[in-house]
């Protein structure tokens, strides 16, 4: 199908449903399908129109500098307005294939942190820590709920593991890019020698799944109880309220003890669980579809190292984009839209050439 007929395609399956829409005997559960596929069809047929509109400009202009009865002043009339006409078209046409590419169907979804402090002790603790609170800042810059699912401290304000649900609006979308090993590299405050400690901590982000996305059997999964243990070992209750969920299958393990009741500990871990396994299965079909990872930003590899926080240089340096800011201070403090966006334009060109 060439591209003209593809868009005539789109511009009247809108017309269509705008029609249908109008229908008073739709059911509702027709229609919020309807009205879904409408929203999202809505700005594609925008670019439609403008690039179409666009079009048309040019090639009226483009029929007076061809036409021997024009004269010289509106022949240079044309001739400028068909290079402003063309520099636009380009870009037109660059805007409305980067709306045709297939969306990730996980785009729109909720997002499940987590956050683990790597190599470096204690160091690294404080880093995981350090990162929670900026995706945390991040999330609050976005109009994102940031909702604490479960959280290991260390007792002197470092993080072993934290594990966050956000929710808002396309908070994957935005998020997605995250998942990797962020390492820093500062002079910790312990070091009397001054001298700079490299320490990691790894993050990965995973679109939040409903039940209807990842199907779990009752026999496939050992659920085990135990007293809930603060910091340092010792007892917070005497109720062996949380929780610790094994799928046998998988062999993936969540334990949660941060609530007080065991019915919510085991929702929460049921909550993460289906993340994994969905992420997993996310990874599985990216693998077939494509034969070269690289080909993406990133492998998606929860051990690839993706961005360096140097504290003596105050900057921050992104290594799949190459990309190096001096605002370390700032970007921690959650603004992080610059590199967000650049990860973003990365990955909708490699997928724009995948097109081509």
């Amino acid at each position: 199908m060439s591209m003209e007929e593809n868009l005539e395609r789109l511009a009247s399956r809108f017309d269509e449903l705008t029609h249908l829409m109008s229908d008073n005997d739709v059911s509702g559960e027709d229609y919020a399908a309807l009205s879904k596929e409408y929203s999202d069809l809505a700005p594609i047929v925008k670019a439609i129109n403008a690039f179409r509109d666009a079009r048309q400009e040019f090639i009226d202009a483009a029929a007076m500098i061809s036409d021997p009865s024009s004269d010289s002043e509106m022949w240079a009339l044309a001739e400028e307005e068909c290079r402003t006409l063309k520099s636009r078209l380009s870009k037109l046409e660059t805007a409305l294939n980067l709306l045709m590419v297939p969306k990730d169907e996980a785009d729109g979804r909720n997002a499940i942190l987590e956050i683990r402090a790597g190599t470096g002790g204690e160091e690294a603790a404080l880093f995981a820590a350090s990162l929670f609170r900026m995706y945390h800042r991040y999330a609050d810059r976005m109009g994102w709920k940031f909702n604490l699912i479960s959280l290991q401290e260390t007792g002197i304000g470092g993080t072993k593991e934290a594990i966050a649900e956000i929710t808002g609006r396309d908070v994957f979308q935005f998020m997605k890019f995250e998942s990797g090993v962020h390492r820093v590299q500062r002079v910790p405050v312990t070091e009397s020698g001054g001298r700079i400690h490299t320490s990691a901590a790894t993050v990965a982000v995973m679109p939040e799944a409903e039940e209807v996305d990842v199907h779990i059997e009752d026999k496939d999964l050992r659920i085990d109880t135990f007293r809930a243990q603060g910091a340092g070992g010792q007892h917070v209750n005497t109720t062996d309220s949380a929780v610790r969920i094994t799928h046998i299958p998988s062999g993936i393990v969540v334990s949660q003890q941060d609530e007080k009741s065991q019915h919510k500990n085991k929702a929460a871990a049921m909550k993460v669980l289906r993340a994994r396994l969905y992420d997993a299965e996310r990874e599985r079909q990216n693998r077939e579809r494509a034969q070269n990872r690289k080909d993406q930003v990133g492998s998606g590899d929860r051990s690839e190292r993706i961005r360096t926080y140097n504290f003596p240089e105050r900057r921050v340096t992104d290594h799949r984009i190459g990309l190096t800011l001096h605002n370390l201070d700032s970007f921690l403090e959650g603004e992080m839209e610059d590199v967000i966006e650049a990860l973003q334009a990365e990955d909708n060109a490699r997928r724009l050439a995948t097109m081509a």
